[in-house]
């Protein structure tokens, strides 16, 4: 089954909604300039909540083959949740993707894995794409527990979603220590945890659902490394912190197989 690649550059609490526009713009012209194919990859900007309107405008002002999505969303619909944003807010946006599980949100706001899994529900039931989390600390990477503990995760966030629904969803590996630290999991180091993800999903549904999700890298990527992490057979794409934030560098991560 041909799993098409998902590159998404997640900007985490960066940019205002000016700068949200000239970013689009620019990842768009970028995009033009370098032969990019929608039906090869798929492009995805996760922006904060306060440049959602801003980046759809100008996506669908412009006709850019770009899809947009959240970093986060309620378990609740609607009600006395001051600071929350329900799944009916973002669809009402337009938003195809919404992150959840992201390592900064397990740390800074405690999220379980059992919370993830049911975000994660949410966020289908709405008919939008889950980007689900995971990955392990520096500590765990040298105990040598890694994939236990990834796989650990993956148990708990899946555990009340269905084949199909896994099928739908991405899953991301992006192990802790080296997000934003110019630290990077070598390509057989991604294609080992993304590899023993798969066998996972394999084991907790059937071997169809295995082969259609979509399990992406996350850490560090960038234009000088993404080539060969694609190149590993169980890599479907990558989840891009800061060098989603220059529209030239993410546009070329996006079209890894043209430079």
């Amino acid at each position: 089954m041909a799993r098409k690649p998902i590159l998404a550059g997640n900007w985490k609490m960066n940019m205002d909604h000016l700068e949200a526009n000239h970013l689009v713009t620019s990842l768009g012209a970028a995009l033009a300039d370098l032969g990019y194919d929608p039906e090869k990859s798929e492009a995805v900007v996760i922006p904060p909540f306060t440049d959602i309107r801003t980046v759809q405008t100008v996506i669908d002002a412009d006709s850019l083959p770009i899809a947009y999505g959240a970093q986060d969303v309620s378990t609740h619909d609607e009600g006395a949740y001051t600071g929350d944003i329900s799944t009916g807010m973002l669809t009402k946006l337009g938003c195809a993707y919404v992150v959840v599980g992201h390592s900064e949100r397990r740390e800074y706001h405690g999220e379980s894995n059992e919370l993830i899994g049911e975000k994660a529900k949410k966020i289908l039931d709405a008919g939008m794409l889950p980007i689900i989390c995971c990955g392990e600390a520096l500590e765990v990477r040298k105990e040598g527990k890694h994939v236990e503990f990834v796989l650990g995760q993956i148990d708990a966030m899946l555990a009340n979603l269905t084949a199909e629904e896994v099928a739908k969803s991405v899953i991301a590996y992006e192990p802790i220590w080296a997000i934003g630290t110019g630290e990077t999991a070598t390509a057989d180091d991604a294609q080992e945890v993304c590899g023993a993800i798969r066998v996972r999903v394999g084991e907790l549904f059937d071997e169809e659902t295995a082969e259609a999700v979509r399990i992406q890298y996350g850490g560090s990527v960038k234009s000088g490394n993404v080539k060969e992490i694609m190149g590993k057979p169980d890599v479907d794409g990558a989840l891009v912190g800061g060098a989603s934030l220059k529209a030239d560098e993410f546009a070329k991560i996006v079209c890894f197989d043209l430079i």
